[in-house]
């Protein structure tokens, strides 16, 4: 759900290493995928707030040893304002995923993986109003794909709007500005600091969110223990750190491609476990999204490769 291309240089002359690492991308695609049946399951189950304040709060205890082994002394050189700047994400993720969750409960697994990776169409022209990039003809087209595709994808003709669909869409806009920020603060701060401090803000914010709306699910919690094992460990903490790893030496366009691949998985796991079916005109429109969501990101991809 946090997938972002870093701008980092690459060996593309090592065919292993990069094997190796799209093989690592891939897999991260894959448990990103499945988490949202995962999550569609919890969410009707358990409390949004607290289902989201454990498994963050289990994901920053997840990534706790690795700091502690590589990276002590990132603890002791956090500047006061650097530490204040960690709320921003962790409030950002508090929000998106809260949508995400809550949307959940309305739509399937499959719409969730596709509308939440609107964030790589949203991210260009996000970055194009604000002036920090010239317009793009290229943007806009993507946009305008990702569009249709989400509309083909949620009504399927019938012009109804699903409010889950509509939930989704508006945490792919907070997905989106966690991304801008994270690439802001991980030029400043230790990824893995950076890390455990926004989940440990998403997790307090989420847990008190839950005391004051959800207080009545708590004893629900027991039964999606292991939804919240799945999510903290493998979504948020090993995926998480799996791309940072693979990024390290994979191409931009591999990575951007591979971890596209989302939504592919989360539609297919959708399919196999929840028996969630996508008609001919949704699948049609997934496909117009995936595109639009591709599109987006060939400039970018390009500037990388130049770069690398």
């Amino acid at each position: 759900m946090q997938s972002k291309i870093e701008n980092s240089k690459v060996d593309v002359g090592k065919p292993s290493q990069r094997l190796k690492a799209d093989s690592m991308l891939l897999l991260v695609a894959f448990i990103w995928g499945s988490a949202f049946v995962v999550q569609r399951i919890a969410a009707l189950q358990v409390g949004v707030f607290f289902f989201n304040g454990l498994r963050f709060l289990l994901a920053a205890f997840f990534l706790l040893p690795f700091v502690l082994l590589g990276s002590q002394r990132s603890f002791h050189s956090l500047k006061r304002a650097d530490a204040l700047a960690i709320l921003l994400p962790g409030f950002l993720l508090w929000a998106g995923a809260g949508l995400q969750q809550t949307g959940l409960q309305y739509t399937t697994a499959g719409n969730a993986g596709f509308i939440t990776g609107l964030y790589v169409v949203i991210i260009p022209i996000l970055l194009t109003l604000s002036g920090a990039q010239r317009p793009r003809p290229a943007i806009w087209l993507a946009a305008l794909l990702a569009v249709s595709g989400l509309f083909l994808l949620s009504t399927g003709v019938k012009f109804q709007l699903n409010i889950g669909d509509a939930l989704e869409l508006a945490g792919a806009f907070f997905w989106a500005l966690h991304v801008l920020t994270i690439a802001w603060l991980v030029k400043r701060l230790d990824v893995l600091v950076l890390a455990i401090g926004q989940y440990l803000v998403c997790s307090a914010l989420n847990l008190l969110t839950g005391l004051a709306f959800e207080r009545e699910t708590i004893p629900l919690i027991a039964n999606a223990w292991w939804a919240i094992a799945y999510t903290g460990i493998l979504s948020v903490g090993l995926g998480y750190t799996l791309q940072i790893v693979g990024q390290r030496e994979a191409p931009p366009a591999d990575a951007a491609i591979i971890l596209s691949m989302e939504a592919i998985f989360a539609a297919l796991f959708g399919w196999m476990i929840l028996d969630e079916a996508l008609t001919p005109i949704q699948l049609f429109g997934c496909g117009v999204m995936l595109a639009g969501m591709l599109l987006a990101q060939v400039d970018t991809i390009k500037r990388q490769q130049e770069a690398g």
